[in-house]
Formats: structure tokens, C-alpha cells, sequence
């Protein structure tokens, strides 16, 4: 009776404190709780610059891919030395810990240095320095069979991560609460934009967005589709000179992600490099099946023209050591889209495909074209739709990239079907709340002209320019979809029915795995290439670009705001493009291709999943506190036969 009732305890307990969703796998301050192994937790400096002058970005710039690096040097020694719990930490924090905090503090002292030469002091930063080791808490990857090319002391190919506990069943989520209704006045259409899947292998480890001028900035791979000229060394003039992968050449916007790997023990091209495998990201690159980039509308009011080279990252990369106020992507599976995760990566049922989804922030200053931490310039709207003060809606970029693989096999830790993880930082342990992705708008003015007359006449318009002249399902609706999209482009020339599978796996391009040279505060870090040219941040309303002549190169948001502009209506000339309503397909025939033109409901942008890890969604792992109750009501009846026959 005693050991079932405990069973029972325990068992509950434990299934009601999963996750972080609920703030119960958080710190005090937020932050995400480790899982499986010993991970590094710096603060992210970059954060807290939210203005930096114009004469020191450069500089700042390559001081924070510096921090980067030296965190992902010093969880590479952790790494070797063995796991932290198996030392005296004083031998951690005399080899690792102390010389960390040395050198990051001589980094975040040349950040000061810059914006005070600039005019500027920045406050706080010098409490930066220091990190902390934060240990391995659930022990699963302890008790699971490593997958095919795992490391001793720790899990998946690369050895640091993913675990067991990062995978969570898909029909036990609870679907998505319904939105608010649209106004009378919300923008309902939508534009398709088709650029292929990079089947074509376009990959490599830079960030163009955050880490200018610097190779391997990023520390893991990206898939590219769109541009195809995106490096960390593009400039302005090399993006709008590009060629592209979508299928209406006046899109060269640049749309990039972190690949998604198998852990599988296949050794890619980019094994021994940096961004790839000497930084714990191993394993088969998977190239999407599907991938739909859909601008939709806003359900308050009609949407103005993004500016020429605004660029938006959605989600964060350090987001389990930062916590997830700033996560934002989400994963479900093909048939169950009204159920998404974003802090586990989904089991789908057989026959259903992985789905990921970003959702980008659709609220824009009005003024600027980035920000010193890539995030003031762009917000998300309230649950009502409305921008902030001073904000404007603009088109709202609805990223949906669906994977074939399968549910890996968490009883034997992938050795039979292999885990799948996104690439990370290294210490960030591939965890799925990392997620993120990136976009420079490089639209030519007539067809971003064209967009916002799709989305605010209500019609849904394809990568050709054709609409079907009809009003379209508002976004919000949940399972909503269409029929009959165009082929997807492959980004090589050739093209793929949406329903089809990419099988063969593309390898980095050469010149994406070459070694990187340390960044320094006074060049770039590949010899004999100048650094990139001073990028232009303001934008006036009318959509281009000049050059910030004031002393701060990213403006704050101005709270005024300017009135919105009409958009241009262009009369469309293009036929039709095909297609019809219809629903969203049941888990039974989930196995079917869902349609590329479907976009995900709007309620399915992630928030913090108060349901997510509770009893609700844990009830299929209850029983082990079924067979407790089981013994303790076999211990009662045992023990009531045994008095009666005393008496």
C-alpha cells in the first residue's frame, strides 16, 4: 500500500512540474531550466544595446561575435574536460569559468569604449561579464541508448543534445484557444511568395543581420532560400544584385532558418568545421518538403509597404539560457495544426509530417530599418491586433516549412528511428525554444506595391501576381487552407509537386565550411575581405531609404508616429491563380500533402503554454501512477482479508 501510494505521489508530481510553459520549469527570473547536461549561461549583452551610435557599430558589432565565440569556446572545453558534475568546481571555475569572465569583460570594456567615444555611456554593461554553469537536471539522456554517433557524457551526434525530454506527443497538446474576431476593417488577403525548399544546398554558419563582417557569426548552419547571395559579408548593393530562388524575380528578399538535422551518425560536409560539427552540430541536414512564405493582413485595419532592406528576426537563439520571453516559433504536425508547441519538438502520428512555423512581428516604427538589438524597430501586435503608439501594421510574414521524418524512437534514445533537432549554439543544447528565423525584405517596389493591394482588397494572390479575384478567408480562422497551389521551386531550375518528398540531403557549399580566424576590434575576420559598408537604418514613410545623418545610426521608435499612407492599388492583370477553399484535413488523412498555399491559423502564434507540461497534457504518461493505485487498492483488500481472518 505504501509503495503504490508513493508510486502515485511521484508520478503525479512529477507529471504536473513538466515544462517551463507554466513557469514551473523556470528560475525566479524566467529563465529556462537545464535538461540533460552541464550548459554554459552567459548574459546576452546584445539584448541590452537597444541604441548604439552610428561610428560604433562596426566595432560593437564584432566585440558581441566575439562573446559568442569565446561561450562557445569555453562549453567546447567543458565538453572535453568532462562532465562539470564528474570535477571539483573549483577546477571548473579556475580552467573555465574565471578565464570566460576575464575575457569577456576585456570585450564588454571595448563595447563601452566605442559608444562612449561616440557620445555615448552605456549603463549596466560591466555586470555582464560573469556566467554561470548551470548542470544537467533531468538525467534522460543518462538512461536512453545513445543514437549512431553519440559522444560518451552526453546525447544526440553531437553530444550536446537533444534528450528525451525535448519531444513531446502532438495529440497531447491542447489545441489553440480561437481569436478574436476581425474588424470590419482588417486586411484579409494574403500573397504567396515561391522560392523553393534550397534544395540547391545554399547553407552557411554567418548572420549577416547580427554578426557583420564576421565569419561563422551565427555558430550553426542556416538554410537559404530567396537570395542567393546572403553571407556575412553582403552588403545592401550585393543583396539587390542577387539572383533568386522565388519564382517572381521581383522577390530577392532573403529568408533563412537553422537547418534541421537528423541524428543519424552521417557525417556532412561541414563535420569539421566551424557551424557545423566541431561546434556539436552533427548529423544528415534534412531539406524541407514543403515550404509556403505567405504575407498575410492585419485584423484591424489595412497594412502599409514594408521598407526596402528592413530586416526582422523573429524568435531567439539564446532563449534557453536568455528564457523565453523572446521565443517565437512554433511545431506541430500535418493534420493537427491547431495544436502547436514551442518549447518541444512534436511526435506526429504515422503519416503526418513535422510542421514548423515562425511568425514574424507585423507592427513597424515607421522610421527605421533595424535597431541596435534587432527588435525595437518591429513589434508584435497586441492580442486585439493593434500596433503601439507610433507603430504601423505592415504585411505579416507567415514562414510554414514542413520536414518528412519520422517519430523518433525516445525508448532506445533515437537508435532505431533518430532523434531530429534544429541547429543551435553550442551551449544552447539544441533545445526547440532556440528556434528563430531571419528576413531582409528585398521586394522591388512595384510588387511590394502589389502585396499590400492583395492584402488589403481581401484577394489571395500567388508568386506570379495572380489572385483570384475573390475575398479571402480571414487569417484567423482556424484550418483554414486552399487548394491547388503552384509547384514549388527547387531553387536549382527544376520544380517539385507540393505533395513530393526531397529525398537526396544537399552538403554546405565549399567556401560555408572554411575555418574562421578570431574576430577582432580592428578587422574583419577573414583576411583580404574589407568589412561590410555601413548599412543605411532609416526609411521615410514612402518606402526608401536614405542615410541616417543624425549621430545614432538605429533610431529609438518615435511614440508621435506619422499618419499611414494609402496604399497604391494596381489594377492586376495576371489570370487567376487555381484554387478553393476548403478544410483543414482530420488526423485520418494527415498523411496527405497539405496544400502549399495553406497558411497556419493566426492563433496558432506561440505563447507561453500555460496548458503545456500540465495534467492535461501528460495523462498518456500517467501510468506509472495507474499501477500504483492498482497496488495500493491490492495491499487494501489484502489487508482487510487478513483482519477478518484474525477476528
Amino acid at each position: 500500500m505504501l509503495g503504490g501510494g508513493g508510486l502515485v505521489a511521484a508520478n503525479v508530481y512529477a507529471s504536473a512540474t513538466e515544462g517551463w510553459g507554466d513557469g514551473s520549469g523556470t528560475n525566479g527570473t524566467g529563465q529556462v531550466l537545464s535538461a540533460g547536461m552541464a550548459t554554459i549561461d552567459c548574459p546576452d549583452v546584445g539584448s541590452r544595446l537597444t541604441a548604439v551610435p552610428d561610428a560604433a557599430r562596426p566595432g560593437v558589432d564584432r566585440e558581441l561575435a566575439l562573446l559568442d565565440r569565446q561561450t562557445a569556446d569555453a562549453y567546447r572545453q567543458l565538453q572535453q574536460s568532462g562532465r562539470a558534475d564528474e570535477q571539483g568546481s573549483g577546477s571548473v571555475d579556475d580552467t573555465i569559468m574565471n578565464p570566460l569572465k576575464e575575457k569577456r569583460a576585456a570585450a564588454i570594456g571595448r563595447i563601452i569604449d566605442a559608444i562612449d567615444g561616440a557620445g555615448e555611456h552605456p549603463q549596466g554593461l560591466d555586470a555582464l561579464a560573469a556566467c554561470s554553469l548551470r548542470p544537467g537536471g533531468d538525467g534522460a539522456q543518462a538512461t536512453a541508448t545513445p543514437s549512431p554517433g553519440a559522444q560518451p557524457g552526453g546525447a544526440g551526434q553531437g553530444g550536446n543534445g537533444p534528450v528525451v525530454s525535448d519531444y513531446a506527443d502532438i495529440t497531447s497538446v491542447p489545441p489553440a484557444e480561437p481569436n478574436p474576431p476581425q474588424q470590419a476593417d482588417a486586411s484579409r488577403g494574403s500573397f504567396t511568395s515561391d522560392c523553393g525548399v534550397n534544395a540547391n544546398g545554399l547553407f552557411n554558419s554567418d548572420n549577416v543581420i547580427v554578426a557583420p563582417g564576421v565569419s561563422n557569426g551565427a555558430h550553426h548552419f542556416h538554410d537559404y532560400v530567396g537570395n542567393q547571395s546572403n553571407t556575412a559579408f553582403a552588403s545592401d548593393d550585393d543583396l539587390a544584385n542577387a539572383d533568386t530562388s522565388c519564382v517572381d524575380k521581383g522577390d530577392k528578399s532573403s529568408y533563412y532558418w537553422p537547418v534541421l538535422r537528423l541524428q543519424n551518425g552521417t557525417q556532412e560536409r561541414d563535420a569539421g568545421s566551424p557551424g557545423g560539427g566541431t561546434e556539436g552540430n552533427a548529423g544528415q541536414i534534412v531539406t524541407p518538403k514543403q515550404v509556403t512564405l505567405t504575407f498575410t493582413g492585419n485584423p484591424r485595419g489595412k497594412v502599409t509597404a514594408m521598407p526596402r532592406l528592413l530586416r526582422i528576426i523573429t524568435g531567439d537563439a539564446k532563449a534557453f539560457v536568455n528564457g523565453p520571453g523572446n521565443a517565437n516559433a512554433s511545431w506541430s504536425c500535418t493534420g493537427h495544426e491547431d495544436r502547436q508547441l514551442k518549447d518541444k519538438y512534436p511526435l506526429c502520428p504515422p503519416g503526418s509530417d513535422v510542421v514548423r512555423t515562425f511568425r514574424f512581428q507585423s507592427c513597424w516604427d515607421g522610421r527605421n530599418i533595424d535597431s541596435a538589438n534587432h527588435r525595437t524597430h518591429v513589434a508584435f501586435t497586441a492580442p486585439d491586433g493593434s500596433c503601439p503608439a507610433g507603430f504601423r501594421a505592415i504585411p505579416q510574414l507567415v514562414e510554414r516549412i514542413v520536414y518528412d521524418v519520422k517519430a523518433p524512437s525516445l525508448q532506445d534514445g533515437g537508435r532505431t528511428v533518430p532523434l531530429f533537432a534544429v541547429d543551435s549554439f553550442p551551449e544552447q543544447l539544441h533545445k526547440p525554444v532556440t528556434d528563430h528565423g531571419d528576413f531582409i525584405n528585398v521586394f522591388d517596389a512595384d510588387l511590394m506595391r502589389q502585396v499590400v493591394d492583395c492584402i488589403n482588397s481581401g484577394r489571395t494572390c500567388g508568386p506570379d501576381g495572380g489572385n483570384a479575384g475573390t475575398t479571402a478567408s480571414p487569417t484567423a480562422s482556424s484550418g483554414s487552407g486552399t487548394t491547388a497551389s503552384p509547384t514549388a521551386s527547387s531553387g536549382s531550375g527544376t520544380t517539385q509537386q507540393p505533395g513530393a518528398t526531397v529525398t537526396a540531403t544537399a552538403a554546405p557549399t565549399p567556401s560555408a565550411a572554411q575555418p574562421s580566424e578570431e574576430p577582432r576590434t580592428d578587422a574583419t575576420t577573414t583576411p583580404g575581405r574589407a568589412a561590410t559598408p555601413d548599412r543605411r537604418t532609416t526609411a521615410p514613410s514612402d518606402g526608401t531609404v536614405k542615410r541616417d545623418r543624425g549621430p545614432k545610426r538605429h533610431q529609438a521608435p518615435q511614440q508621435g508616429g506619422s499618419t499611414e499612407p494609402a496604399p497604391s492599388t494596381p489594377t492586376p492583370t495576371s489570370s487567376p491563380r487555381p484554387g478553393s477553399a476548403q478544410s483543414e484535413p482530420s488526423a485520418s488523412t494527415s498523411a496527405q500533402a497539405t496544400p502549399a498555399g495553406y497558411v497556419p491559423p493566426a492563433s496558432a502564434q506561440p505563447q507561453p503554454q500555460g496548458t503545456q507540461g500540465a495534467l492535461a497534457e501528460t495523462g498518456a504518461h500517467l501510468w506509472p501512477a495507474a499501477l500504483g493505485t492498482l497496488l495500493a487498492m491490492s495491499g487494501l483488500i489484502m489487508l482487510l482479508r487478513a483482519r477478518r481472518l484474525r477476528y
